[in-house]
């Protein structure tokens, strides 16, 4: 009988341990990332940090138009964050999101990427100040993506988003502003975009921060280039 309990209650915590750890993996793995793409994702690229700029060059839609008229080939931008199970990049699309990093850089043209990190972020983007950042950028998700790259908070553009979050929050200005006339809007593609949204009134005076010129910053150092 003695031998038939200790069988018993070392079946009994067995199936306990086996719970526990099927509801810890679980636990582990919930959320947007599948297990095979975590696995997969943290073999291929280096740690990356919160704070850090992601740069991704894209002809779709407007970026041909951005890139012409900014002389840049990136015409997207997002700041990633370290938050639970992985990687995230804020990024103002339509609207305002939090995207898994790996479905980031899965939609990215040839998946060619480059992500930036401000020189002195050690000293400047401390927990307490990437908190200050994730608040801020949270009352803009899902407010919608401005197709008129106006200088205002009621909608709000990808480089405007990370340019105003680390300027309102830090201080720091990653990037030369600009004015729309300061680009080059010669090129068809570019005429075209502007005629669908401004019609024959161009707001030539209108300030813009473009993902070219956050790129450009000598704020910034290159972490990792794809």
């Amino acid at each position: 009988m003695k031998l038939r309990s200790k069988l018993g209650l070392f079946s009994i915590i067995l199936v306990g341990l086996s719970i526990f750890t099927l509801f810890s993996f679980g636990k582990r793995v919930k959320g947007d990332f599948p297990k095979k793409s975590i696995l997969k994702f943290n073999k291929e690229v280096p740690v990356f940090k919160s704070g850090d700029l992601i740069f991704q060059s894209s002809t779709a839609g407007q970026g041909k138009a951005i890139q012409l008229a900014t002389k840049s080939p990136y015409s997207h931008v997002g700041i990633i964050f370290e938050h639970d199970n992985g990687l995230f990049v804020i990024e103002a699309v339509q609207p305002v999101k939090i995207t898994p990093l790996k479905y980031f850089i899965d939609r990215t043209a040839n998946k060619e990427y480059v992500v930036k990190r401000l020189k002195n972020a050690e000293d400047v983007l401390t927990p307490k100040k990437v908190i200050e950042m994730k608040n801020w950028a949270n009352e803009y998700l899902g407010k919608d993506y401005d197709l008129y790259f106006e200088w205002s908070n009621e909608r709000i553009y990808c480089s405007e988003l990370v340019w105003k979050m680390y300027q309102e929050n830090t201080g720091i200005e990653i990037g030369e502003l600009q004015t729309l006339q300061s680009f080059d809007l010669t090129h068809p593609i570019v005429q075209q975009k502007m005629k669908e949204r401004y019609g024959d009134k161009v707001p030539m005076d209108e300030l813009v921060i473009s993902p070219g010129a956050m790129f450009d910053s000598e704020l910034l150092e290159e972490v990792y280039a794809e």
